[in-house]
């Protein structure tokens, strides 16, 4: 993707409205010029994290997490800053422009956007035929039989495709699109005699959409019995991957973040209804192969996948090819086991249907505790060769586990079953291989917090005393620019603990002004810290600004004394400057002890 222009980067930037993109992630509330909430990047009870609303900057004093209103994004929607510039040029409505990019790879992008407009244009084209044609009666009565709302099924952009062989291909032709690009969108097939035909006729249409609400194929449900097959799907072009899609992304991805889970289940309809009812984290995989582009779209939002699928056996194999899937990315697996027979459409629909689904979810157990489960309900306990082959199956499941109050009860659970003692277990336990285990296999259950992953940060190791004071001064000199000056001039390499440090003093010298615009690419380190120095600056009185100064001064004195232990002279001046200091120090902290004025943190 060819970059955009820097003027452009800075229009979405000042059009973009952080408070408003990061509420979805985080209860926000705010405290004075400043909002604060939950992390939405490591787990807490206590808020920490900190979003300044003028200057579209946040930061977690837990974490250290910190960025602009593109690193918010990037990381939440696990994209490039290319994409999330675009993502957010889209919603604020703001035209943006590409440098020079290279023939070839304009000319693609190009006919990506002519082939998902088109693509656009026929959605609209269902939806408008379901909602707007006396034709589709019998279809609206069908859905709404279903349990199937109108604002779900609209907010979805579910429609009807008419029974015409041409009533898609004729209008596209008439907008201009011609049968080739039809053809390489998937939206028409050859027909025998050498012409073409609409792909879908006669049936509900579900688009499948990516994250960014583009339409990139469709789903077509048949309307009745005699038409085979049940579904109809779009093919494999070169914009829709059924592998790297999930049903629904679009509307789910806010609520995956807030819950920090996402509940897959395996159709459309399940994916409507699980909205309908409230659990708006839900996604389809439109059928039971979960891949790893999928779970990789999960794990740029969340750390935890609860997998609904069916009850058969197909959706058992599923949910243990998602663990090892899901083990790559250190993601925790959780299985809310479906009633044989029964899908999570069919449980909404009926009386009561919600409630029983949400208890589904809330006893969640592990993919292994599954695992256990289903074994040990196949097996005859009457024979012993069926008993040895469930042990001989369980044991590199239990193997992958880390040992722990879980594996123990598993390990229980499994000796009781079959009659065998839990030492024999254990030692078959030794004896097997390992298995794909899931990182939440040594916890207490599928809502622990894993010990690393995509979605969570461990909580950052504490500044050091310097570190803070250095910190709060450069903060306040961004947050009062007029008073700021001066300190900045007074401040010395010798004052900072790190290169970074100097490099941010260097640079708030020559853009107090605006600090974050225009950071070097090439300086993370910086770009973080400034980030940092932004997110926390607020109004502050002259004396907290003068008391960091001289206690900064005072461990730069600190430091020239031990540095002079063979100049007795020099020791013996710095001495006398240190102790100058401290006086002052002392009467000017007694000063705002006596007027009620805060002393920095």
């Amino acid at each position: 993707m060819a970059l955009f222009t820097a003027d452009s980067v800075e229009r979405v930037r000042e059009a973009a409205d952080i408070v408003e993109i990061i509420s979805p992630r985080s209860d926000l509330r705010r405290v004075g010029n400043r909002w604060t909430g939950l992390c939405p990047f490591h787990d807490e009870r206590t808020p920490s994290f900190s979003v300044n609303q003028h200057d579209k900057v946040y930061y977690c004093f837990g974490c250290e997490a910190k960025g602009d209103v593109f690193t918010f994004v990037q990381e939440q929607e696990g994209i490039g800053f290319g994409e999330a510039v675009e993502m957010l040029a889209q919603r604020y409505g703001v035209e943006v422009e590409r440098e020079k990019e290279d023939p070839q790879e304009e000319a693609r992008r190009l006919r990506r956007d002519r082939l998902t407009g088109l693509l656009d244009r026929a959605g609209t084209f269902y939806s408008n035929y379901l909602w707007d044609s006396p034709k589709a009666a019998k279809q609206r009565d069908y859905l709404k039989g279903r349990g199937l709302g109108e604002q779900v099924l609209r907010d979805f952009g579910v429609g009807l495709a008419p029974s015409d062989w041409g009533a898609l291909l004729e209008r596209a032709q008439r907008a201009g699109f011609r049968i080739e690009e039809l053809r390489d969108a998937g939206m028409v097939r050859k027909g025998r005699q050498g012409g073409y035909y609409d792909a879908f006729r006669s049936r509900i249409i579900f688009p499948i959409r990516d994250r960014r609400g583009t339409t990139l194929g469709f789903g077509g449900r048949r309307i009745t019995e005699d038409q085979k097959p049940k579904y109809v799907n779009s093919a494999e072009t070169e914009i829709y991957h059924k592998s790297r899609i999930l049903y629904g992304i679009d509307q789910a991805r806010a609520a995956i973040a807030k819950a920090g889970r996402a509940v897959l289940v395996e159709g459309y309809t399940d994916v409507l209804a699980l909205h309908q009812a409230g659990i708006k984290e839900s996604v389809g995989v439109m059928g039971t192969a979960i891949t790893d582009e999928q779970v990789a779209v999960i794990a740029g939002l969340a750390d935890q996948i609860v997998l609904a699928l069916d009850a058969d056996s197909a959706g058992q194999e599923a949910m243990l090819r998602a663990q090892k899937i899901a083990e790559k990315r250190r993601m925790r697996i959780a299985v809310a086991a479906m009633p044989q027979g029964e899908d999570p459409a069919e449980m909404l629909a009926a009386e009561g249907g919600p409630e029983r689904f949400r208890a589904l979810l809330d006893g969640a157990v592990i993919l292994q505790e599954f695992q256990v489960d289903m074994v040990l309900n196949a097996t005859d306990v009457t024979s012993p060769q069926s008993r040895d082959r469930a042990l001989a199956e369980l044991a590199p499941v239990l193997g992958g586990m880390g040992e722990g109050a879980t594996r123990d009860e598993l390990v229980r659970r499994i000796s009781d079953r079959l009659d065998i003692e839990s030492s024999l277990v254990m030692r078959r336990l030794g004896e097997a291989p390992a298995v794909a285990p899931d990182r939440s296999g040594s916890r207490s259950g599928p809502g622990s917090a894993p010990e690393d992953g995509p979605a969570r940060r461990r909580p950052a190791a504490p500044l050091t005393p310097r570190e803070r004071r250095e910190r709060a001064l450069l903060s306040m000199c961004v947050s009062e620019p007029e008073s700021g000056r001066a300190y900045l001039d007074r401040l010395t390499p010798a004052h900072m603990s790190s290169p970074a440090a100097v490099r941010a003093l260097e640079w708030l010298r020559g853009h107090l002004g605006a600090p974050m615009q225009d950071l070097p690419p090439d300086d993370q380190e910086l770009t973080a810290l400034i980030t940092e120095l932004v997110a926390r600056s607020e109004p502050v009185s002259p004396n907290s600004m003068e008391i960091n100064f001289l206690q900064l001064e005072e461990r730069r004195l600190e430091q020239g004394i031990k540095d002079a232990w063979d100049d007795d002279v020099i020791r013996v001046r710095l001495t006398q400057e240190r102790a100058r200091l401290v006086d002052h120090l002392a009467r000017l902290e007694d000063v705002i002890s006596s007027d009620g004025t805060a002393t920095p943190a």
